[in-house]
């Protein structure tokens, strides 16, 4: 593989690779780097590369753009001292702006995954195409943790600075929990007047926190076993269920599809429902407001990332309550209610899971969102949260809200990413505040290039978050966590969750 970087006009700080680029030969490691963005490295070369050199940065190597940026940007990828692999793409009319991206998940492998981050180049390449560079990590490594990938997200955006010199504006974007990550990347390095961020780009975010933003799923794992009694079988070894699944369970993704098939035949078409499963379905979507499309992504989280979050992360300890909660909805409200299993959380576990994911609102910079109405992953009412947080923390004044009538969660039209970005750039650059309004008159300029359609509907305004998932105690009062409150549990040794 050529390592050399071609001349790309306009970029700086040549100097910096070229010295990167000597050490590691003179460390040996030259040739360990992903080959292209189409083929990269097998994940287990990769493990074992950066297990041989975990202190060392490998420099960004040159390599094949995806397909639909071919010949329009020079792309790159490596790896960073914490093991995150990463992609950056340089448009070859690059606008001297630069956008950082937070990809969504958790993903819950042990290590970063190479493709995550060149993945994500190919889905919002739209970025690209408008001119502006583009940075992704696909983070440390799996499982949940939103200010390591915030760090991480931040380390790639140095990594950039440093080989190819400072934009004149930087501006972060996340969708789904990479929402969640870039919103507290704003609150931890974007403060300030002179900070390193210029603007933020929110796009179908998960903005309600770790401490609340999981209530549905918790509410849809005990209503779940309530009724299917499979998830465990009573044959089966017992747990809590907000641990999700027991530590050392062999269950599968395609184990718990097959039981949420056998309770609810939701794979059937209805006349191909029993009786049984067609009530136990209508119950479960009843109480929980959880569209049938999204059932098992839901459950799958309610289980699999619950069981990382609690073994993983919080060392076994319970974030999670329904105490207090009135489940309403099924063909027998009295009966759900009197058998439902009952917890209360670990104020600990709350206050860590809190720590590493609640966002204070306090931001200095303009945001701008984008939500699908119909979102069925990421409730539109997270939206709500995030402007209560906002508000909360007297900040309001710094966010502009947007909502499309789309009904995906893992992307949005292309001529509406375009839009919003050059919104954002707008709104930084002059300090005009643009309105809902505006922004949807300026996107079919945009759609005229990318074809995708626009889809906003000025008008819209969300519910509260409690009109979408009932509210624990305290659970109507936004932020979710203050800033006097991150102040204080800073200073106790080991909050959080660890990198």
């Amino acid at each position: 593989m050529d390592r050399t970087r071609p001349s790309t006009p306009g970029i700086q700080g040549g100097s910096g690779f070229l010295r990167r680029r000597r050490a590691a030969v003179a460390a040996g490691i030259a040739g360990i780097l992903l080959g292209t963005l189409s083929g990269p490295a097998s994940a287990t070369a990769a493990t074992t590369t950066a297990t041989a050199t975990a202190t060392a940065t490998d420099a960004p190597a040159a390599v094949e753009c995806p397909a639909n940026l071919a010949g329009k940007a020079t792309c790159y990828t490596g790896r960073d001292a914490d093991g995150a692999y990463y992609a950056i793409a340089v448009p070859k009319n690059w606008n001297r702006s630069l956008v950082v991206h937070a990809h969504g998940g958790p993903d819950l492998g042990m290590e970063s995954d190479p493709e995550r981050s060149t993945g994500d180049l190919e889905r919002w390449s739209v970025m690209v195409d408008e001119g502006y560079a583009w940075a992704g990590s696909s983070y440390r490594r799996g499982g949940y943790g939103t200010r390591m990938a915030a760090a991480d997200t931040e380390k790639v955006r140095r990594l950039f600075v440093e080989e190819f010199g400072k934009p004149k504006r930087t501006y972060v974007h996340g969708q789904s929990w990479g929402g969640d990550v870039a919103a507290k990347v704003v609150e931890t390095y974007g403060a300030g007047k002179h900070g390193p961020y210029d603007g933020a780009l929110l796009t179908n975010g998960v903005l309600g926190g770790g401490s609340r933003g999981y209530d549905y799923r918790v509410d849809l794992r005990v209503v779940y076993q309530y009724y299917c009694q499979n998830h465990p079988r009573p044959t089966e070894a017992r747990y809590p269920l907000w641990e999700g699944l027991r530590e050392g369970s062999t269950m599968t993704s395609a184990g718990l599809g097959a039981r949420l098939q056998e309770c609810t035949g939701v794979g059937s078409a209805p006349q191909d429902r029993t009786a049984a499963q067609q009530r136990n379905l209508d119950d479960i979507l009843g109480v929980t407001g959880v569209p049938e499309r999204t059932l098992e992504s839901h459950l799958r989280f309610a289980t699999f990332t619950f069981r990382d979050i609690v073994h993983n992360r919080l060392g076994g300890r319970n974030p999670f309550s329904n105490q207090g909660v009135r489940y309403s909805g099924s063909h027998d409200d009295k009966a759900l209610n009197a058998g439902v299993e009952r917890f209360s959380a670990d104020p600990t576990a709350v206050r860590d899971l809190s720590y590493d994911s609640d966002l204070t609102g306090k931001v200095d910079i303009p945001v701008l969102t984008l939500h699908a109405i119909d979102d069925p992953t990421a409730f539109v009412e997270h939206e709500s949260a995030y402007r209560d947080s906002l508000r909360g923390a007297g900040r309001e004044r710094y966010l502009v809200q947007t909502f499309s009538r789309e009904s995906e969660h893992s992307g949005l039209s292309d001529s509406e990413y375009a839009n919003s970005i050059a919104a954002l750039d707008s709104w930084v650059r002059t300090g005009r505040k643009p309105t809902p309004k505006s922004v949807a008159a300026s996107c079919p300029a945009f759609d005229a290039d990318h074809g995708t359609g626009c889809f906003y509907d000025p008008g819209f305004r969300p519910g509260s978050y409690a009109s979408k998932v009932d509210a624990r105690p305290g659970g109507l009062r936004w932020p979710a966590m203050t800033s006097a409150q991150e102040r204080a549990w800073s200073r106790i040794d080991g909050v959080g969750i660890a990198p």
